[in-house]
């Protein structure tokens, strides 16, 4: 059934506003993916807090242009087009659609948006592969942690030889 040119408004509202929230958005092509596949993915990206759309290219284009994103070309984009919006982690989409796209091969990431600019689907891939803003954030917190462990195992190390000074000593004694 044809959309009335009010659903489609209102689509074109809906995305337009995802893509002013997002910091980061991917685009793939879902064509093969049989049903089960596709509920599996959605879970996946609700589970990472990720909106997943499926967009009509013109709908697409037409919010695009409302959203001042005009450098994405919709012929670079191919085949059934899903759209996934991520708002906490700018590499958590590519990340998650990555690892969903490796044990299924029918779907296929085409691009993205990143700082407000088109990315192939190479650059994508290249995304995925860095390391999440929670990893990045752990690893702080190590490289910020150690120095302090490092001194107290020092510290630790020096009062433990004194003790067995101590120890030796009074074993002599008696």
């Amino acid at each position: 059934m044809a959309k009335t040119k009010q659903q489609k408004e209102e689509i074109i509202k809906a995305l337009e506003e995802k893509l002013g929230k997002a910091k980061a958005t991917v685009f793939t092509n879902f064509e093969g993916l049989t049903v089960s596949e596709a509920d599996e993915l959605r879970s996946h990206l609700r589970e990472a807090n990720i909106d997943y759309t499926v967009a009509k290219r013109t709908l697409l284009a037409l919010a695009l242009k409302k959203a001042k994103l005009e450098d994405v070309s919709m012929d670079d984009l191919s085949g059934g087009l899903g759209v996934a919006f991520g708002y906490d982690d700018e590499v958590l989409p590519a990340k998650t659609l990555s690892e969903f796209a490796k044990k299924h091969k029918s779907l296929k990431l085409i691009g993205g948006i990143f700082e407000n600019k088109f990315i192939d689907a190479q650059a994508v891939a290249d995304l995925a592969s860095l390391p999440s803003k929670d990893e990045l954030l752990v690893k702080l917190i190590w490289l910020i942690q150690y120095p302090t462990y490092g001194f107290v195992n020092v510290l630790a190390g020096s009062l433990r030889k004194f003790i067995y000074v101590l120890q030796a000593i009074k074993d002599s004694k008696n």
